[in-house]
């Protein structure tokens, strides 16, 4: 399994914004692309700062959702009023355990 951070760092109240864009837009649209396997999303209140990490079957899957995720990250921020650019990092997932 593989997976893609995602770190955006908004304002404390743009961060509600932010994360309605990414259950309401962004997350209908991924669960349609190919070894799409889930997602957790993070917040740290104080401060705006979101961590999202999608999970892919395959290092290949989350590859070629990359240029689609990427116009969907740019439209979610724009959305939300989010003007710092994200961190994007990806990995495979050494241990997951739910």
């Amino acid at each position: 399994m593989h997976a893609r951070m995602t770190i955006v760092e908004a304002e404390p109240d743009q961060a509600d914004s932010f994360l309605s864009v990414l259950q309401e837009q962004v997350l209908p649209r991924a669960r349609q692309w190919q070894g799409y396997r889930g997602v957790v999303s993070l917040i740290d209140r104080s401060t705006g700062k979101i961590v999202t990490v999608t999970f892919w079957e395959t290092e290949e899957a989350m590859r070629a959702s990359d240029e689609s995720a990427g116009q969907l990250r740019s439209d979610a921020m724009a959305d939300a009023g989010v003007s710092q650019p994200p961190t994007v990092e990806r990995y495979e997932v050494a241990v997951f355990e739910v």
